[in-house]
Formats: C-alpha cells, structure tokens, sequence
C-alpha cells in the first residue's frame, strides 16, 4: 500500500478546499517545498500534487515550486490539475514527475487519453473525479452527464498506468472515503487504483489495505488538520 500525502498549490501555498471549492479554502502557513520536506523527513516516498491554478486556468502555474521540490527531495510525484496538452504533458516529464495525472481533458476527449497513453507509457494516471456517480470537469465547476463506470469501460485498454478515484462529496470533509464506489472501480480497472477523497482516520488506511486492486492512498487534510500523526502514518507504508 503506497501513501501519498497530498499538496495542493493555490497562489503559491499549501490549501485545502471542502468538496472542491474554492470559495471554502483552508490556506496553511507551511510552504508546499517545505511540507514535501516534512513528509520525507517522516519517511515517505511518494506525493501527490495538485496544481489548482492550473486546474482553474489549464496552464502550468506552479511548475517551478515542482521543480524544487524534485531538485530537493527524492519522492515519487504525481501531478495533476488543468493537463490539457501534450506539450505540459512534457513539460512535467521533463522536470521529473513519476506520473501525470489527466482529468477533465481526458473525459471530454477520449483520444487524448489514448494518445498520451501512447506517447508517454506507463506515465499517466487518470484521474476519475465523480460526484453521485457521474464523473465531474474542469476543476469540478461543471458536472458531465457520463457515469464512471460506463466511462471507464470505454478507457480501460487505453493503457492507463494508474487511476486516481475520488468522490467529491467526501473530499476534504473528513467522512471516510466511499469504499463501495471506489471498489466498483478498482473491480472494473485494468490498472491499480489509488484512493482519494475523505481519508481520516488510520483505520481508513488499514481498510483501504483490504480491498482488491487499490494501489495507494491520498491522504490531505487530515494531516495538515493534525487528525493523522504523520509518524503513525508513516508505519502504514509499504512502497
């Protein structure tokens, strides 16, 4: 089971937001490099990263606080927020990311998945962000009329190297991820799926490690709310 502490970037810090929002935005005193220190110090190897500028308007806002923290520490990135192009697709290659998460682009345009499959094996992750069972787009402002799952059939021999499922109703809120939906998918994957979405609790992780097909797990506000020790975290770590 791989944890993945989670950081996403707003105007250069460290924010959570409640269900998306980004109206309901908690922002920590903690840079991102400095809490990516933090987790290494703690003994983690893999990191989850949000750009929400990004996400909000599809270029690499905070490209250069990745790259720092990649020059810094030796962690296992992935990336994600408003990837909508071959070219930032690189661009977060070239700086050193393990994977690069594709969302809304990918939803709206199956090809553009399959291509970036194509051109960059085993380095995109798809990130499957649903709300009451439908998947949701562009920095989860507009809900999309397609079910997850029927979704995911379509995708699924694409090559998909990692799928990052969330429900937005349990992001940030601290309720338990939605383990039901979740193993839906991990059920109809073809690729291992990493759980986002609610995390909060040790007992989340120690269910989490029982269900088949699940790779990893997102955990966010829980840690920078203090609800997770990040030493206690760290000895659920198993790659």
């Amino acid at each position: 089971m791989k944890i993945f502490p989670a950081i996403d970037i707003k105007d250069k810090k460290c924010v959570r937001l409640i269900k998306g929002d980004f109206e309901n935005k908690t922002e920590y005193e903690m840079s991102p490099v400095e809490q990516a220190g933090k987790y290494i110090d703690n003994g983690f190897k893999n990191l989850h990263i949000v750009d929400l500028d990004g996400a909000l308007t599809g270029d690499p806002i905070n490209i250069d606080i990745i790259q720092e923290i990649i020059k810094k520490f030796e962690l296992k990135i992935e990336i994600g927020g408003g990837i909508r192009n071959f070219e930032t697709i690189q661009k977060y290659i070239d700086t050193g990311v393990e994977k690069v998460i594709l969302g809304s682009a990918a939803v709206k345009d199956r090809r553009f998945l399959e291509e970036a499959c194509k051109k960059f094996p085993n380095q995109i992750a798809l990130g499957l962000d649903a709300k009451d069972g439908h998947l949701a787009i562009s920095g989860w402002t507009e809900d999309s009329d397609k079910l997850t799952t029927e979704y995911l059939k379509k995708v699924n021999d694409y090559g998909v190297s990692r799928i990052i499922y969330t429900d937005i109703n349990r992001d940030g809120t601290k309720q338990s991820p939605n383990f039901e939906e979740t193993q839906k998918v991990a059920d109809i994957s073809n690729c291992p799926v990493v759980i986002s979405g609610g995390v909060s609790s040790i007992t989340d992780i120690k269910r989490a490690k029982k269900l088949n097909n699940i790779e990893g797990v997102i955990v966010g506000k829980a840690i920078y709310d203090g609800d997770i020790k990040l030493d206690e975290l760290a000895k659920e770590i198993d790659a």
